[in-house]
């Protein structure tokens, strides 16, 4: 090793197929899916990964006794320090594949926290994600660990019998979460103070989502001019990034880039980063970036819509899809997709990376936020110049007149421009 060389863990990589569930994911996507986790952590070096098919999992060990001396073989040639295993594992289980094979495991949900605690740059971010770990620690403290069995009693001067090990354990792990969620609501209501203001502002919100390593970060450099890190990389990209950008005829408009989201991403990461993803709920148009390139797309696809479902996105926000790395597909498939997308009412075809499609993108988007336009009459006091001039920034009003005691405006306006008025108080 090198002067200055970080030293890097010798990883293997393990996605368990159970063959008797029919919702499993395709096992070689997964698989790659799996690997590319792991090499988004510098710290890894992946030196080999494989299938297993698993008919069950076992519960003490998840593998079967045949199958774990054949894989401890592989490991000790390879000189593997560390197993990551594509799946839930109990910690009974961890425990005991630690002990035979004398190695430490990490299960998906350990690797996705390691990666977010790596990826974190805000203070919000960094807040999450300790909480989030710290609450996926306090799910795996029953019999995890022979040492939580012991009972301890202060001096032991005093007789009865004390708390045991897990409990004062637990009890830590609570004491870390209030303390963390005080200093995280600090945060957030920072976070508020700043939305509030964004909603001042005479602009709507876009919010680009999508599966991890889609292209939303090289879309929204492209689309910006920003520099964010867009790397071929998972969870390249963790905190929310806003800029504002223009579409057409001078209509400005604020470009929210954010997480990737991912299957089986775990629930206290969902809980956590719902703070971060709320830029989604506050968006007037959400547009979901498909790697069309990816065999697992259309899974991918319903991953990032369920996920949108569980953060409480209705359908009252209206989302465009955009096909993204067009410039990856052979012609044929390069054909059938823009056959598809032209009788399609919500998708656009685009290459981040080179720049095709951008401008349709961009006509879409102001279409999307300009359609189905209602008249109104709105009613301002004299004193109320803010909320007059906003109206007339947004170019919404058609008449206006004095009234008795204040100003009557005929505003002809978008379903989210009325909403951003009426935020304005």
């Amino acid at each position: 090793m090198e002067a200055g060389e970080v030293s890097r863990t010798r990883a293997w990589v393990l996605h368990p197929d159970l063959t008797s569930d029919r919702q499993r994911r395709a096992a070689e996507p997964a698989l790659d899916e799996a690997v590319a986790l792991a090499e988004a952590l510098p710290s890894i070096e992946v030196v080999g990964a494989e299938i297993v098919s698993l008919p069950r999992p076992r519960p003490g060990l998840l593998f079967g006794k045949g199958k774990l001396e054949e894989l401890k073989s592989r490991f000790d040639q390879n000189e593997v320090e560390l197993v990551l295993v594509d799946g839930p594992v109990t910690p009974v289980q961890q425990r005991n594949l630690e002990r035979e094979w004398k190695l430490k495991i990490l299960d998906r949900t350990s690797l996705i926290l390691e990666i977010f605690s790596d990826r974190a740059r805000t203070r919000e971010g960094v807040l999450q994600v300790e909480m989030a770990a710290l609450s996926y620690q306090r799910t795996r403290l029953v019999r995890a660990w022979t040492h939580l069995e012991r009972q301890r009693g202060a001096l032991g001067f005093v007789g009865g019998p004390g708390e045991t090990q897990i409990e004062a354990d637990r009890r830590a792990i609570d004491e870390a979460l209030v303390r963390l969620r005080r200093q995280l609501d600090k945060v957030v209501k920072t976070r508020e103070l700043h939305r509030s203001a964004r909603a001042k502002v005479p602009y709507p919100i876009v919010a680009l989502v999508g599966y991890t390593n889609a292209g939303k970060s090289s879309l929204f450099n492209r689309l910006t001019g920003a520099s964010v890190v867009a790397k071929d990389m998972l969870f390249a990209t963790l905190d929310p990034t806003m800029r504002v950008i223009e579409l057409r005829d001078g209509q400005e408009v604020i470009l929210s880039d954010t997480v990737g989201f991912i299957s089986d991403l775990p629930t206290q990461l969902i809980a956590a980063f719902r703070a971060t993803l709320e830029e989604v709920l506050a968006a007037d148009l959400i547009c979901h970036v498909h790697d069309v390139s990816h065999p697992e797309t259309k899974a991918h696809a319903a991953d990032v819509t369920s996920i949108l479902t569980e953060l409480g996105v209705t359908g009252e926000i209206p989302i465009l899809n955009i096909w993204n790395k067009i410039d990856v597909l052979n012609d044929d498939a390069r054909a059938a997709l823009e056959a598809q997308a032209a009788r399609s009412d919500d998708a656009v075809i685009a290459s981040a990376l080179t720049g095709e499609g951008l401008g349709d993108l961009r006509r879409e988007m102001a279409r999307r936020l300009s359609e189905e336009r209602t008249r109104e009459v709105v009613d301002l006091h004299y004193g109320d110049g803010r909320r007059r001039a906003w109206l007339h920034q947004q170019g919404v009003v058609e008449a206006e007149t004095e009234a008795e005691d204040g100003i009557r405006l005929t505003v002809n306006w978008t379903g989210p421009q009325a909403a951003r008025f009426r935020k304005l108080g």
